[in-house]
């Protein structure tokens, strides 16, 4: 098979004829298993992580981080 009658097929939708036949054979004989895996994390980074500009700030009197002398166990980049 030359690659005309590949683009061609694929172009017109064979192929994805022939995987959906083959696809609902299988399905029927029960020899494909349908699982699907969700996964709901969503991994962000901190705005200072992301390279933004570093801006000095104290802490709110009262909030817990005003009476802490350890404001990170991050290193601080430079």
């Amino acid at each position: 098979m030359g690659r005309g009658v590949f683009r061609r097929w694929q172009r017109d939708g064979t192929w994805q004829q022939i995987f959906t036949t083959l696809q609902a054979r299988a399905d029927a004989k029960d020899l494909i298993t349908w699982d699907i895996n969700v996964d709901p994390t969503i991994a962000r980074a901190h705005h200072h992580a992301a390279g933004a500009a570093a801006q000095a700030r104290e802490p709110a009197a009262g909030s817990p981080s005003a009476s802490c002398s350890v404001r990170s166990v991050w290193p601080v980049a430079s």
